[in-house]
């Protein structure tokens, strides 16, 4: 077998709990990466904090690994600088619904072409068993000791709500179909989000394996994620959850696309020279 370019050589210490749903999304992104033949320098990888943000540093290309819950800001100005690159965002239902929620709507306006990977757990799992935006109504933690109360988020609900370009969900256990909507997100041409539904091992003795399992379901036969409103409906099922690609549209140009440097040329700006005489142009209709 060929070595997966995205893989490293040497083994890698990976910091996640045995049996982790992490273990398998690694394992499909790392397929994905490879059988889209993308350039391990043209792909930068973006997160936030958290265990799946955690992700970025166990695949062997370039990556930013900055605060909590503040992942898409670079990943869109990284994006911005070089729209040559291949930026895909990943973190947790924590890192990029609940610390990261502001920044994920705001995203959701601009479009950049970018991929989100969120990993839901339903649970906050590097800082050991608070609850998620995601967490399921009942669920007792050491904080939350009398059991949620508060509405779940569901991200996929409101990434349609918000028409962002590509919307899925899937189930980690299922490898094949994970890494082929992966592929499909990376390719689709502005925001795509992918809600990826894996366990906590450690922290969430609810929402196992087996719970996602019996608490999903497939997609109705024929359906078409092109229309909007049939995806809303779709997307806010709940319990069972709709499996698959949700939503797709191309009614809107990316975030970089639309910016004035980028009208003439797709040159990335650190290809570009400047003359002061050009720089001081630049600067001049900014103010």
């Amino acid at each position: 077998m060929a070595k997966n370019a995205f893989d490293f050589d040497e083994p890698v210490d990976i910091a996640w709990c045995p049996g982790c749903g992490d273990f398998a999304i690694r394992k499909a992104l790392l397929a994905a990466l490879a059988e889209l033949k993308l350039p391990r320098e043209k792909v930068v990888l973006v997160s936030g904090i958290g265990q799946a943000a955690k992700m970025p540093q166990y695949v062997n290309t370039s990556f930013f690994n900055g605060l909590h819950g503040r992942g898409l800001p670079p990943a869109t100005a990284i994006k911005a600088c070089n729209p040559e690159l291949t930026v895909i965002a990943e973190g947790g239902d924590g890192d990029m619904l609940g610390e990261g929620g502001n920044h994920l709507l705001h995203c959701t306006r601009r479009n950049p072409d970018i991929t989100l990977f969120v990993h839901e757990n339903m649970i906050y799992g590097l800082t050991k068993g608070q609850a998620a935006p995601t967490s399921r109504p009942g669920l007792k933690t050491p904080v939350q000791v009398d059991g949620v109360f508060e509405k779940p988020l569901n991200p996929v609900a409101l990434a349609v709500s918000l028409d962002v370009a590509f919307v899925a969900r899937v189930l980690c256990t299922d490898f094949e179909r994970t890494k082929e909507i992966m592929k499909r997100a990376i390719l689709h041409k502005g925001f795509s989000i992918v809600d990826i539904f894996q366990p906590c091992v450690s922290f969430n003795k609810t929402n196992t394996y087996q719970w996602f399992k019996d608490n999903t379901c497939e997609l109705p036969a024929g359906y078409d994620p092109s229309d909007r409103a049939k995806a809303f409906t779709m997307a806010i099922k709940e319990e069972p959850f709709p499996l698959g690609i949700i939503y797709e549209t191309n009614s809107r140009a990316p975030f970089e696309d639309n910016l004035r440097i980028y009208q003439k040329s797709k040159k990335p700006l650190y290809r570009r020279d400047r003359t002061m005489d050009e720089v001081e142009r630049e600067i001049a209709l900014l103010g």
